[in-house]
């Protein structure tokens, strides 16, 4: 009699865990999921063998398009394809003040070495963006000379899409950048705070959030403390402080094994003002869904945000 209700009680616990989780039960809608265009229309390139010092302006495929990452431009062919924000990379000048460049050094893309912390803005607007890039391992540089005065900086981004929202990215984890960013942010009005997000390292996003409490970020610590008590105590529906109003980064090939995923997992956490964004692969390298393919992976029921560097095909998908 007692291994009977032992049994009993372990399938009515199994039996409870997997209504609270299936999405089979779960109501339909006609949302359609956002789309993040990263780092606005970018030229897209292969990833083997890639590492982190990897020059991937050297490995491109033909372009298909006439942006570069990170610029004005890019960002606006982004918006009008069908973003629904854009996400672009933040680097300190000499003069303090903010540009929009994604790679540790200069050498790579550009017609000058060095950092972009080795520059002012004003110096920054006399290079060459678009220098480094080729498709046929040197052979040719279809942008060699046209990424003259392209670089752009924060001031220039805001004034251009005042209405648009974006999520920012901090190249490195000085905290000292998480503190200059806090104090640029906090001469923007609330409204217009509340379309930005930033991720970072960890030690910058924190300086943040003692600066903007009000303002959704994530780190890497932030995103692990979130998942791994979600992954403890998610099953019964609860979601931990830890994965409040902030943001999440999820690799598809980890997102099955999270507690209700795709539907149950997402409507809990915007329940919490906390964003789902879905990235393609495993997440290391940022990958999106790129291709009609990549998109077929995506569950149809998935109604968070779909992370992608191409924006011109993914959107029509979803039109």
């Amino acid at each position: 009699m007692k291994k009977k209700k032992v049994i009993v009680g372990l399938m009515l616990v199994i039996g409870l865990v997997y209504l609270n989780n299936t999405t089979l039960l779960a109501s339909p809608t006609s949302q359609e999921p956002e789309l993040l265009a990263h780092r606005g229309l970018a030229q897209t390139f292969h990833r083997e063998n890639l590492e982190n010092d990897t020059c991937t302006a050297e490995r491109i495929y033909k372009p298909e398009h006439p942006y570069l990452e990170n610029t004005i431009s890019s960002m606006k062919a982004a918006f009008e394809a069908g973003a629904d924000l854009v996400e672009f990379d933040l680097k300190l000048t000499k003069d303090d003040q903010f540009a929009i460049f994604h790679d540790w050094t200069l050498d790579c893309r550009t017609d000058v070495n060095g950092k972009v912390s080795d520059y002012t803005m004003e110096e920054l607007k006399s290079i060459d963006i678009g220098h480094g890039y080729t498709a046929d391992g040197g052979k040719t540089y279809p942008f060699r000379g046209k990424g003259v005065g392209m670089m752009p900086s924060l001031d220039e981004v805001f004034a251009s899409f005042p209405k648009e929202s974006f999520l920012l990215n901090i190249k490195s984890d000085d905290p000292n950048e998480g503190k200059a960013l806090a104090a640029y942010l906090k001469n923007l009005p609330k409204d217009r705070l509340s379309q930005l997000a930033v991720y970072g390292g960890s030690q910058p996003i924190d300086e943040l959030e003692k600066e903007l409490p009000e303002l959704r970020t994530m780190s890497m610590d932030s995103l692990k403390s979130c998942l791994l008590s979600y992954t403890a105590v998610g099953w019964t529906g609860y979601v931990p402080q830890a994965c409040e109003e902030t943001q999440l980064h999820i690799p598809e090939r980890f997102a099955p094994f999270l507690w209700g995923w795709p539907e149950k997992f997402v409507n809990r956490m915007e329940n919490h003002h906390t964003r789902v964004i879905l990235v393609a692969g495993k997440g290391k390298w940022s990958e999106g869904f790129d291709t009609t393919n990549d998109v077929t992976r995506i569950p149809s029921t998935f109604k968070g945000t779909i992370w992608t560097d191409r924006i011109d095909v993914i959107a029509p998908l979803y039109e």
